[in-house]
């Protein structure tokens, strides 16, 4: 009985997590075993097709030539620079001193506070092709002579989106990874800068092994909110599917549900992203477990 006892306390959570989070996934692989949409919808009648959804996803030229470099390029760009960048962030505030570190801590914070949609139409209006602040820095200093529509292009695009994300999410990394520094032994890093190990040295061997639980942890969160990127690219100009060379799974998923009525493919298309993501993670924490072992 004692061994049933945690289980029994943890039930009502459990099955409230279980409905809210499991079952509309589980709505999510049926809609894409069907040929569902506003017929569907309205005579409430289910259609299933099998796998032809997956099929046609798969077999979509659309998937390996735009869609998919797009998602997982952008990915692995945006999680490298978030994390690279939150942990230099960290790094400075550790050195800051009592007054100074709470201060700059809440600062970059604002950025973490801001919600996406504000943050992306920030950028929209930098980059701005008629009255945007590059463009007018850039023809001002006489580099372009007319303005430039940085939305047009795929790579000056997620360029854009990169910076947007990157800004949106080095807070998180950068409080994240200062906990972990914080709980350095400073000894163990004194006898190493004692020994002759210059700041690198004592950074790569002693703190980075001390913090591999601190950067799994945010590198899967960091994979799994990049890879499902939404906003940040819908609502740039062209994202909404105008644009098809911008398309990202995320994006294509609700352009295809929402915008031509095939909830079917497009919950494919979520199916596939979602078990894209379980692969990365499950990869990665696979990965941590036996460095752990060694």
């Amino acid at each position: 009985m004692d061994r049933w006892r945690p289980w029994l306390l943890l039930a009502p959570a459990l099955i409230v997590v279980g409905g809210l989070l499991l079952w509309p996934l589980v709505r999510v692989v049926l809609f894409s075993l069907q040929d569902y949409g506003l017929r569907e919808i309205v005579s409430g009648e289910t259609n299933y097709n099998g796998f032809e959804n997956y099929a046609e996803v798969l077999g979509s030229p659309t998937l390996w030539r735009v869609v998919l470099p797009n998602t997982v390029g952008f990915a692995v760009l945006a999680v490298f620079g978030t994390v690279v960048l939150g942990t230099l962030v960290a790094l400075l505030l550790q050195s800051l001193g009592r007054f100074w570190r709470p201060v700059v801590a809440s600062a970059i914070m604002a950025a973490w506070a801001m919600p996406a949609v504000t943050g992306t139409y920030v950028w929209v209006w930098i980059f701005d092709a008629d009255r945007g602040i590059v463009n007018q820095l850039l023809i001002g200093a006489g580099l372009m002579d007319e303005p430039y529509n940085w939305f047009t292009n795929r790579w000056s695009f997620y360029a854009i989106v990169l910076l947007n994300v990157i800004h949106h999410g080095f807070p998180f990394v950068a409080v994240t990874v200062l906990a972990g520094l914080l709980g350095v032994p400073k000894e163990t890093l004194e006898a190493a800068s004692l020994d002759g190990a210059n700041a690198w040295r004592r950074f790569w061997n002693i703190t980075v092994p001390q913090l591999s639980q601190v950067f799994a942890v945010v590198i899967i969160l960091s994979t799994i909110w990049d890879f499902k990127v939404f906003s940040q690219v819908y609502l740039m100009p062209g994202g909404g599917g105008t644009n098809r060379e911008v398309l990202n799974l995320g994006v294509w998923s609700y352009v295809e549900s929402f915008g031509q009525n095939r909830y079917g493919f497009g919950s494919a298309i979520a199916v596939l992203l979602t078990v894209l993501l379980l692969i990365v993670s499950v990869v990665y924490v696979r990965r941590l477990l036996k460095e752990d072992e060694l």
